[in-house]
């Protein structure tokens, strides 16, 4: 398809940022991944004898899966009108020395599907998301140890306050993404096989003398995965829920992140690096936009309206299901996809900023009165009980400028070795531990 033409800019503006996720959430992966669940399952079945050379030739069948082999499971479906049911007769297809009475022994569709699902979500976080998290992450980190030191006038309520530095700031964003990122890394795959209704009624009619539960969970965890032992006939979705709600919590702090980055720009705390080709206005020549932390916020927001609408709506189906969830999570890729177009965004546009240090230093050398915080603590522990309102009627509204600040210092009924301490505070060297 050519990318003019795709429906969703995933697969056509942005094809280039997103094409790796389609190993993963298209729908020949999805086939794939079914096939696999299905032949591990023949393999892992109780009374199967394959020697080595057979259990080879079987996997290989979905390690090679090809777009040929989508293409027929397709053509099945188009007969069964069962995407599932068309994966069986496709393996009965390619390995005709397999009993078909053998194939999908025991399974309701949701064994394979849910199974299915869970080893994409698995391998698009280990192979693709968490990488790309990681290095923003470590970018963003890189940047505050850069920036340690450089002293910068904060903000509260927009207004002029206390300093920091500029590192600082953004060592704030690496913490609380890290704490985000390790409960990600932690997050438990679940998955079921059960049979229809979650009791293995036809397993227990058909072999009693086998055991089940304890089958069950050998082969799930055989595929890297948490078993779930209580389900209905699917597996409920709450993992799911709670890796959407983490991505969520992710993506507000990198909202966050992209809003304070791009202020910082418009007060030209930033300077963005110049591309000679491109243009930031079709009308206005001089302008250098910060786009990519706009491209990454409004991806965040379209990624996490997805992934709140799964944590919202997955866990939740009518007794042992309904069939809502089933084209809800074909569209987990997507949330996947905006994720990490938001990702690269970041990326791309931390890779652009430079500080301007002559503007950061000119905004705290015309903020005196960021000082007055600084001052009132020192009469406070003076014993001086009015320190606050002589300050606010000092400062409050008013330019304070170093002269100001100064002949203020210089008044106060303080030992000469205090004052003499105030008078050389500057708000560039009024930055507590921020540059520890």
């Amino acid at each position: 398809m050519n990318p003019l033409d795709a429906l969703s800019p995933l697969d056509g503006r942005y094809a280039k940022d997103t094409a790796a996720l389609a190993a993963y959430f298209s729908e020949s992966a999805l086939m794939k991944f079914r096939t696999q669940v299905e032949i591990e399952w023949l393999i892992a079945m109780p009374g199967a004898t394959f020697n080595a050379s057979e259990t080879q030739a079987l996997r290989h069948i979905y390690q090679k899966f090809s777009q040929v082999d989508a293409e027929k499971i397709k053509a099945f479906e188009r007969e069964t009108n069962h995407d599932v049911k068309a994966v069986e007769y496709f393996l009965r297809e390619r390995a005709p020395q397999i009993q078909a009475a053998h194939w999908h022994f025991g399974c309701t569709s949701e064994d394979i599907n849910n199974l299915a699902y869970a080893l994409m979500i698995q391998s698009a976080l280990q192979k693709i998301i968490l990488p790309q998290l990681q290095e923003l992450i470590e970018q963003i980190d890189k940047k505050a140890e850069q920036y340690r030191a450089i002293p910068m006038l904060s903000r509260t309520h927009g207004q002029p306050a206390s300093p920091t530095t500029l590192g600082k700031e953004l060592s704030n964003f690496v913490y609380r993404l890290q704490r985000q990122q390790k409960s990600l890394k932690n997050q438990e795959i679940l998955g079921k096989f059960h049979g229809a209704v979650g009791n293995f009624n036809a397993h227990c009619i058909a072999k009693p003398e086998i055991n089940w539960p304890e089958v069950s969970q050998k082969f799930v965890e055989s595929l890297g995965l948490t078993f779930n032992p209580l389900v209905t006939q699917i597996e409920p979705h709450d993992f799911i829920a709670e890796i959407s709600h983490n991505f969520a919590r992710i993506h507000t702090i990198l909202i966050g992140f992209a809003r304070d980055i791009w202020t910082y720009i418009s007060l030209d705390y930033f300077k963005l690096n110049v591309v000679q080709t491109e243009v930031g206005s079709s009308t206005m020549p001089h302008k250098v936009n910060p786009i990519d932390f706009e491209n990454a916020e409004g991806n965040l927001g379209l990624a996490n309206a997805l992934w709140l609408h799964f944590s919202e709506k997955l866990p939740i189906s009518r007794l042992q299901r309904d069939l809502t969830d089933s084209t809800v999570m074909r569209n987990i890729g997507s949330a996947f996809g905006y994720s990490l177009l938001a990702y690269r965004a970041l990326s791309k546009g931390i890779g652009k900023i430079n500080p301007n240090l002559p503007a950061l230093a000119k905004d705290l050398d015309e903020r005196y009165e960021v000082l007055t915080e600084a001052v009132q603590m020192v009469l406070r522990d003076h014993g001086i009980k009015d320190a606050y309102e002589q300050l606010k009627a000092a400062s409050r509204g008013k330019a304070f400028d170093r002269q100001t600040y100064l002949d203020f210092v210089a008044a106060l009924n303080l030992p000469a070795a205090v004052k003499k301490r105030l008078a050389e505070l500057t708000p560039a060297g009024y930055l507590g531990t921020a540059a520890l």
